[in-house]
C-alpha cells in the first residue's frame, strides 16, 4: 500500500518495515506466520531492487588505463623513469621485478573473504588398487553331484518305508475282515461299523483309506443290503477269477465324511 513512499530515495520507510519484521519474526510459532514472513521478504526485496535502480551515482567511470598505472606503481614500477630511459639499449624488455606479482598476491587476500579450500580424504592416502579378496571355493561339482544323488535315494527310502507300512496295515485289516466273516458268515458286516473308530476321527479316515486298497485289489467287495446301506465282505478265492474277469464293471465311489457325520 505504501509502495510509492518506500521507493522515495529520501524515505527510510523500507528500513523501518524491515526492522519491524525482524522484531515480529522472534514470535513466529506457526507455519502460516513463517509463510507470511517469507512473502514479505520477497516483496521487500523487489522494492529494494527498484529503489536501487533509481539511484544515480556521480562517481566517475572505471578507467582501466589509470588502474593499470596505479597497479604498476604499487608493484614497484616508476613509469616516468621507464619512459625517460626507453631509448637506452640497456633497459631489458621485461621491466617487472621478480617479486612484483608476489607483492600484489600478498596484498590481495586482505580484500577477499574466501572459504578455505577442502580436499577429499582419499587424497591423503596412497592410491593403491584394493586388495582382491580370496574367493571361497565352494564344494566341487563331484561332491555336489553326490549330494544331489543322495536326496532322491532318501526320498525313495521314505516312500518305500511308507508303502511297506501301508501294505502291512492293509493286510492286518484284511485278516480282521476275514475273521469276522468266518465267525458269522450269515451276518453281513456293516461297512461303517467296520471302518469307523468311535473315539478318533483321524483313525476313521485312515481305515477308509486302507479299506479302499482291499476294494481296488479285489480282496474285498462292498454291496448294498436291503436297507440300501453298504456292507463289506471278503472275496473268496474261488470268486477271484470271476472278479478279475468282471473288472471292467467295477465302480468307484467317493465318500464324504466330516466330523459332524462321524459323531
Amino acid at each position: 500500500e505504501n509502495r510509492e513512499s518506500m521507493l522515495n530515495s529520501q524515505s527510510n520507510r523500507l528500513t523501518e518495515v524491515l526492522e519491524e519484521a525482524n522484531r515480529l519474526f522472534d514470535g513466529v510459532h506457526r507455519a502460516r506466520e513463517a509463510a507470511l514472513d517469507a512473502q514479505f521478504l520477497v516483496i521487500a526485496s523487489n522494492i529494494g531492487k527498484e529503489k536501487a535502480n533509481e539511484l544515480h551515482s556521480e562517481m566517475s567511470a572505471f578507467d582501466s588505463v589509470a588502474f593499470a598505472e596505479d597497479l604498476l606503481t604499487f608493484m614497484g614500477i616508476n613509469r616516468t623513469q621507464v619512459e625517460e630511459t626507453d631509448d637506452s639499449e640497456d633497459v631489458p624488455g621485461d621491466f617487472l621485478p621478480s617479486h612484483a606479482w608476489q607483492k600484489i598476491g600478498e596484498e590481495a587476500p586482505k580484500y577477499f573473504r574466501r572459504a578455505p579450500t577442502f580436499h577429499y580424504m582419499m587424497g591423503s592416502f596412497k592410491s593403491e588398487p584394493p586388495v582382491r579378496k580370496q574367493r571361497i571355493e565352494r564344494q566341487k561339482k563331484a561332491s555336489r553331484g553326490k549330494a544331489e544323488r543322495a536326496m532322491p535315494a532318501q526320498l525313495k527310502e521314505m516312500e518305500h518305508s511308507h508303502q511297506e507300512a501301508t501294505e502291512k496295515e492293509v493286510e492286518r485289516i484284511l485278516k480282521i475282515l476275514k475273521t469276522h466273516f468266518e465267525n458269522d458268515p450269515d451276518t453281513p458286516i456293516s461297512y461303517f461299523d467296520f471302518v469307523i473308530d468311535p473315539h478318533l476321527f483321524a483313525r476313521t479316515v485312515e481305515n477308509v483309506f486302507h479299506v479302499s486298497f482291499l476294494i481296488r485289489d479285489g480282496l474285498a467287495k462292498i454291496k448294498l443290503d436291503e436297507d440300501e446301506l453298504p456292507i463289506i465282505e471278503p472275496v473268496k478265492p474261488s470268486e477271484g477269477g470271476e472278479e478279475d474277469g468282471r473288472a471292467v464293471a467295477r465302480n468307484q465311489v467317493v465318500i464324504s465324511l466330516d466330523q459332524r457325520e462321524w459323531k
